[in-house]
């Protein structure tokens, strides 16, 4: 099984992750997680320029084919294999990331985009999306006062986070058999609470 975490910025999707991981090792199951971009030696090298602050004159598309580039690696390297060897993958953003960021927020062309994507994950699509949604003025905030990495990205103004979340929206709203809402705004503990309810409708304990 393939989950992934989407969500605007601060919305708490990687502190969530290792609850959740834990959670399906108790059901049972072998667990990998992982983040995009990143989680292979070249994605990490490619999140570095995507990321940093100096890059502030990147070109949107040019960010489009980076974050396609890592992803691609990830999913060849990494995801798909585990998959394959019955490993339930946990990942901090995929594919939909790019629909929202560079879609909706970017305004670029979301069938171009779907193209793309389709090219750099052979395919691949998620069987569960957790949508951890919260209002862009909260989770910019917990982004500065939590002392973590403000990035590239993070510094975009206002109304792009805006769209990046009503994004969001509109994807989870176009494919409810996929994706979950959940009200990132609440206490963490209730947040992951609603994962595993969300992970249990979906996958069966195996002990």
């Amino acid at each position: 099984m393939f989950i992934t975490l989407e969500g605007p910025d601060g919305s708490g999707k990687s502190i969530q992750v290792p609850a959740l991981a834990e959670f399906v090792r108790q059901l049972g199951y072998d667990v990998l997680t992982t983040r995009e971009p990143g989680g292979t030696s070249i994605g990490d090298q490619i999140r570095e320029v995507i990321m940093s602050m100096k890059n502030k004159s990147m070109n949107p598309r040019t960010e489009i084919l980076l974050f396609c580039a890592a992803r691609a690696q990830i999913v060849s390297e990494v995801i798909r294999p585990q998959l394959e060897k019955g490993v339930v993958v946990i990942s901090d953003r995929y594919a939909d990331s790019t629909l929202a960021y560079q879609g909706y927020g970017h305004g670029l062309d979301l069938k171009v985009l779907r193209g793309i994507l389709d090219f750099a994950t052979g395919g691949l699509t998620p069987d569960l999306t957790l949508l951890l949604d919260v209002d862009v003025e909260t989770g910019l905030s917990r982004r500065q006062q939590g002392g973590g990495e403000w990035n590239r990205l993070d510094d975009y103004a206002l109304a792009f986070h805006r769209r990046v979340r009503d994004g969001y929206l509109e994807l989870a709203a176009a494919e409810p058999q996929r994706w979950v809402r959940i009200d990132a705004s609440q206490a963490p503990q209730i947040v992951q609470q609603h994962m595993q309810e969300a992970v249990l409708r979906r996958l069966r304990p195996k002990v």
